[in-house]
């Protein structure tokens, strides 16, 4: 990180590098305190950039020697960019020899080449190469690399980077080495090295075109027990990419590592995956079934990433998405293909649903709103976002509804074609995608499809329709526009595709006949929505239909449809699109939520849900041939968060009190189902993460928290003696971890004990042990006792905050994850979070900034909050010597502040009642849901 460097990088002034460099020969002593690294490369001038001296990035290095084909040379220092004024003139190759030293040990920052329980890793994306040796450190400079590692062989037997291994043996003094080249070219920000006490899992696999691999785990001794899932979700993804896409496994080996300290989840370097070992170790008494779940679709799209930003990689970071927004979608199609059965495909798309809009849509409504390909930025790794990724996977998703799965293997097909080895754009992809299906409506459409590239912000879709009894046409008009965002005042319109049916009274689907087809079709059909408003006429419509809308979430929109309950109702019951049925059920629960937060303050009912909706959850409960995972989904009421975030002013103790009383008689009013639930779903025999026994554990432990929840208001008191005996007895994490949950979500005594009982089994299993961490920093806040509670973990004998998994365990999980406990009147939650930012900041800037991001929405918040959290953000932004890593996202958040409070007092000013909050789009609750969000 170079703090005190305030240059905002922009798009429009991207330049082609002035010099290429096409091989390079590392070699490294490696040493804790002071690795040695010799730099010996091969560059030449690029013909059509004018004539410049060459400027190589560097980042805390020592500087030895420079040497100019192999002789000294002249070169000064400009800050951090080593610079060299003579090297030859022409186009001819030439070599260039950089000897540097750099401390390991010392590098909390845990970029470049750094020490994590005394072995050696590297992080190199997006510009950590720069600390490791001086270079070129840019996407679109790629090479060709051989990399020599010496080291102490007793402490460091095992020496590993990328590619294939082409020698190795033993030096004298007990040392060793290992040489390695990749016969790929790859950019700076893929290599890797791995150098420590080690042990791997070993497999070899034949691919369909008959070459043998050799894929590897590696992970530190006694952790080899809990490498077969990552395994066998390797072995999965290598088969399925050959066999969805056509991409074989190109080197002789496959390494994936794991290693406890790591800023990211898990990182793509050519041949040598880097992972947090969350994300590779998993076994059924420490890891639960999300946590299997993890570890496949982790494992899947760091190895899918060997084409996809590997192979072909980002001309600049701005085309970020090109790899991972594109990468995401075939790590989700990969999960819902392994899934097998529709229902549980379903499941995984209302699951990334649910993250997508936890996460993105409320980023597309902040101070760090930003387009899938953004225009500038002050500090590169703030922009590895939910929009990059998440909603990057959507438009993605959006090329194969326009083009069909077929059509978008053709473009992918070409893709690979014409840029195998290259640095390339977003718009490299796009123009493949509509080149490769000229006569779809994407090629007709494309120029305008991509401004979902450059256009910030969540479009809403308005809908309407009307019936017509006597001329039997149903008519449907659609609507869009996009909110302004920083930078970005008007928009466009988008090409949002739609995918909908008319549900009919029997509950079938109606075939559906637009007025200018010849026939009609079953089931559902896709409109594409290009233009501010379009009418669509369906014809031979015999009775009032419900329009089932954005089925499978065909864009990722929200939705603004006044349906009324009875038509949610009808949906929740009978639609044959599982997304579609389960979003009915939370818009019911929403819809309940926000008129409960408008009424006046102290005026929360006890029973806010009315009949009609529980009866209606009592048969999704019930229904015999629901899958057990969506049943789950459906009877889980939406979050604080995702409420808060339809509102103009939250108040989070408001919204808090009412989520409470929703919970309690759901618990309460359903207590006979949800013991039936548990007594039919608690035995699932030998344990196995497949999405059938997974489902019936989410739905046992969803059962057994709300019996625990009503048996504290009047329930039967045998359930929580229940989940504590269950607690004891659990075969696997899954239902232990289910039953302590139910214990602290209910405040029951008996939570303390088997928390403490929980720490002596497991307090030697870190990742095991994060979840005690998190646990307790998301409980329910009952009478202000969780801050004082994490505070005193902060000095737990376990815990560091230089570990990024244990600090995102504690001070992640109660900043981002427990609002009501955060939103404290006395602002003490605003201290702390300000406190651990500046206190991150000087060991692990990344880190830090991603903490920064918890106050991103502060300008919403009713008074005393907003005041207050402004404070704090001013505080933290005050720093002198603050990263730019978390300058850029607080003072981005400070400068917002007036389009947020603006906001804020037009809600307040409209609303009959000053203290209470608005929906943002009134007049009803419907209107402003959000179309329904690892």
């Amino acid at each position: 990180m170079r703090e005190g460097h305030n240059t905002v990088t922009r798009r429009q002034d991207y330049a082609p590098p002035a010099f290429w460099i096409d091989i390079v020969h590392l070699t490294f002593d490696l040493e804790p305190t002071k690795t040695r690294v010799l730099n010996k490369m091969v560059l030449r001038r690029n013909p059509d950039v004018p004539a410049q001296p060459l400027r190589l990035d560097g980042d805390e290095l020592n500087l030895a020697r420079v040497m100019l084909a192999g002789q000294g040379c002249s070169f000064r220092m400009e800050g951090e960019t080593l610079v060299l004024e003579n090297v030859p003139e022409g186009t001819e190759p030439f070599e260039l020899e950089v000897f540097t030293t750099c401390n390991p040990e010392k590098n909390s920052k845990l970029m470049g080449l750094f020490m994590s329980g005394g072995d050696f890793f590297t992080q190199c994306e997006a510009e950590g190469f720069r600390r490791i040796t001086y270079f070129l450190d840019r996407p679109d400079v790629m090479a060709t690399y051989t990399v020599t590692l010496r080291a102490d062989k007793a402490r460091y037997p095992v020496l590993l980077s990328n590619g294939n291994l082409v020698d190795e043996g033993d030096l004298e003094g007990g040392r060793h080495f290992a040489t390695w080249h990749d016969p790929f070219k790859k950019p700076s920000y893929l290599f890797a090295v791995v150098a420590g006490q080690l042990v791997a899992r070993e497999q070899r696999i034949t691919t369909r075109a008959g070459r043998e691999h050799l894929l590897q785990v590696y992970v530190r001794p006694g952790d080899l027990d809990q490498t077969e899932h990552a395994m066998n979700s390797l072995i999965h993804s290598v088969l399925w990419d050959e066999a969805r896409f056509g991409l074989a496994l190109d080197l002789d080996r496959f390494m994936v590592v794991a290693t406890s300290d790591f800023n990211a989840g898990a990182m793509e370097n050519k041949g040598l995956n880097i992972f947090n070992t969350k994300y590779v170790l998993a076994k059924a008494s420490t890891a639960t079934d999300a946590d299997f779940d993890a570890v496949e679709s982790v494992i899947g799209h760091e190895y899918f990433h060997n084409w996809t930003g590997d192979r072909v990689t980002c001309r600049d970071w701005f085309q970020l998405s090109l790899k991972e927004g594109l990468t995401v979608f075939r790590d989700q199609e990969f999960s819902q293909d392994l899934a097998g059965t529709p229902s549980a495909r379903a499941v995984k798309r209302i699951q990334d649903v649910i993250n997508l809009r936890a996460a993105q849509f409320p980023e597309d409504a902040g101070p760090m709103a930003h387009p899938v390909r953004p225009d500038e930025y002050l500090e590169i790794s703030n922009f590895y976002t939910t929009t990059i990724y998440e909603k990057g996977a959507e438009v993605v998703r959006m090329y194969q509804t326009l083009v069909g799965r077929d059509g978008f293997r053709k473009g992918m097909d070409l893709y690979f074609q014409r840029h195998d080895g290259q640095a390339v754009t977003c718009d490299d992809f796009a123009a493949a995608m509509a080149d490769a299906n000229p006569d779809s409506e994407l090629a007709r459409l494309l120029p305008q499809f991509k401004r979902w590239y450059s256009q910030a912000g969540t479009p809403v879709v308005k809908a309407q329709g009307q019936y017509n009894a006597a001329a039997r046409t149903y008519t449907l008009t659609l609507s869009q526009s996009c909110a302004a965002t920083p930078g970005q005042p008007h928009k466009a319109p988008f090409v949002i595709p739609v995918r909908m049916g008319l549900v009919g009274a029997d509950g079938r689907d109606l075939p559906l006949q637009l007025d200018h087809w010849q026939r009609p079709v079953e089931g559902s059909h896709t409109l594409v929505l290009t233009e501010p408003t379009a009418t669509y006429t369906f014809v031979g419509v015999d009775s009032e239909p419900v329009p089932s809308l954005l089925r499978g979430f065909s864009a990722p929109v929200d939705l603004e449809w006044e349906a009324t309950p009875e038509q949610l109702l009808h949906l929740l019951a009978n639609d044959s699109d599982p997304f579609s049925r389960w979003e009915a059920g939370q818009r019911l629960a929403l819809r309940t939520a926000i008129e409960q937060i408008a009424a006046s303050a102290g005026a929360t009912s006890a029973a806010p849900l009315n009949d009609a909706y529980l009866a209606a959850l009592r048969t999704v409960l019930r229904h015999p041939d629901l899958d057990a995972a969506f049943k789950a989904l459906v009877l889980t009421l939406p979050d604080e968060d995702y409420i808060a975030d339809q509102l103009d002013v939250v108040d989070p103790q408001r919204i808090h009190a009412v989520c409470d009383a929703m919970a309690l008689q759901l618990a309460t009013a359903l207590q006979a189902d949800w013991a039936w639930a548990f007594e039919e779903h608690q035995h699932t025999g030998a344990y196995s993460p497949d999405p059938v026994s997974a489902g019936r554990r989410e739905l046992a432990g969803l059962a057994l928290h709300q019996l625990c929840l009503a048996a504290t208001h009047g329930g039967e008191l045998v359930w929580p003696g229940r989940a504590y005996q269950r607690f004891k007895d659990a075969g696997n994490m899954t239902d232990r971890l289910n039953a302590l949950s139910a214990l602290v979500g209910s405040g029951h005594d008996l939570a303390g004990r088997a928390l403490q009982r929980y720490y002596e089994l497991f307090r030697h299993e870190p990742l095991a042990l994060d979840k005690w961490f998190s646990l307790q920093a998301r409980a329910p806040d009952r009478g202000g006792n969780v801050l004082p509670q994490v505070r005193a973990l902060l000095k737990h004998p376990d815990f560091s905050l230089r570990t990024p998994n244990r600090a995102r365990s504690l001070v992640f999980s109660f900043c981002h994850g427990n609002p009501a406990a955060f939103h404290r009147a006395d602002a003490a939650g605003y201290a702390f979070w300000a406190d651990r930012v500046l206190e991150l900041d000087a060991i692990n800037p990344q880190v830090a900034a991603r903490l920064a991001r918890a106050m991103d929405s502060w300008a919403r918040l009713a008074e005393p909050y907003r005041s207050a959290a402004r404070e704090a953000i001013a505080r933290v932004a005050a720093k002198p010597s603050l990263s730019n890593d978390v300058r850029e996202v607080v003072t981005r958040s400070l400068a917002d502040h007036g389009n947020g409070e603006a906001a804020a007092a037009k809600a307040l000013a409209d609303s009959p009642e000053a203290p209470a909050p608005e929906a943002r789009t009134a007049p009803t609750p419907d209107t402003q849901m959000r179309d329904q969000q690892q």
